[in-house]
């Protein structure tokens, strides 16, 4: 398995918390090719409860910029920038950009974005897009969010291969990978808070089941912060045997930043550490010159 791939799984989901964690989808392309084998029954237990109501006022606005630097078994693999984009169609836009720096991108080199077409309160998808290089190969993804029917509908393309298409449904509620952490920067966190929820990430379904560990002072290359310290297990619905383990800081002031997320993986840890924030009205802060985050 790519650990480039892997990588850009992840960051595009630092998202997500899930994103965050992430998902490799080498396996996905795997099953592709060896054609849609019956495992296990499904096994994943259902939410026992819906996400909370979420706070109010919105934690971010449209003109935030959030950029992370990205890293792979303990070596700097990349880049990241999440934006929040002015409302368009009765939708806001969330885009996630990412890209491997010159070291990786020797062996494989990625650049792509993902965008989230978010319900400007609830926060939901509606529709959820990819659009990535990974050397020459273009990789198109097209996700389409049915909320009241809580079904997940995705078409996609890699390089010049025959177009694909999976047909999903979700429990309680369905996210993508790139608009849940700004739906987890709204949840009313406190000690002990139980979250449960399904997120699309790399053409499958995961159940995500989640908590607040505690309150704790962390430092980044941003400076000090009291954070919100999130941990989960995103378990892949159809092969429940496929779990991904995530850690999530965010902030415990008015901004709700996600001050990091790591996600563990086969080969070792993922990690997306944020660096730069640039907010309207706001004085832009950048990194500090701390290489390393300390919890």
């Amino acid at each position: 398995m790519s650990p480039l791939r892997t990588l850009f799984a992840a960051l595009l989901s630092l998202s997500s918390v899930s994103a965050w964690a992430q998902l490799p989808d080498a396996e996905a392309d795997a099953s592709e090719a060896e054609g849609a084998k019956a495992e296990a029954p499904l096994t994943v237990a259902p939410c026992t409860s819906a996400l909370p109501a979420l706070r109010t006022p919105m934690a971010f606005m449209p003109g935030e910029v959030l950029e992370f630097d990205l890293d792979a078994m303990g070596a700097q693999a990349g880049t990241m920038t999440m934006r929040v984009h002015k409302q368009k169609d009765g939708h806001l836009p969330i885009q996630v950009e990412a890209q491997t720096n010159t070291f990786f991108s020797k062996v494989r080199r990625v650049r792509g974005s993902a965008t989230a077409y978010l319900h400007p309160r609830t926060l939901r998808p509606n529709r959820y897009v990819e659009d990535t290089m990974e050397n020459e190969q273009r990789r198109k993804v097209n996700v389409a969010f049915g909320q009241k029917e809580r079904t997940v509908k995705v078409d996609y393309q890699f390089g010049q291969r025959p177009k694909g298409q999976f047909n999903y449904t979700f429990d309680k509620d369905g996210l993508d990978v790139a608009g849940a952490i700004y739906l987890l920067r709204q949840l009313p966190l406190k000690d002990d808070l139980q979250v449960c929820f399904d997120v699309y990430g790399v053409r499958r379904m995961w159940r995500m089941q989640g908590a607040v560990v505690k309150r704790e002072q962390v430092t980044t290359p941003l400076g000090q912060f009291n954070a919100w310290h999130v941990t989960g297990t995103a378990v892949r619905l159809d092969r429940p045997k496929q779990k991904r383990e995530v850690h999530v800081w965010i902030s415990d002031d008015a901004r709700r930043l996600p001050l990091a997320a790591v996600g563990t993986i086969d080969l070792g840890a993922v990690r997306a550490t944020l660096t730069s924030v640039s907010r309207p009205g706001e004085k832009p802060q950048k990194s500090e010159g701390q290489e390393t985050m300390k919890w």
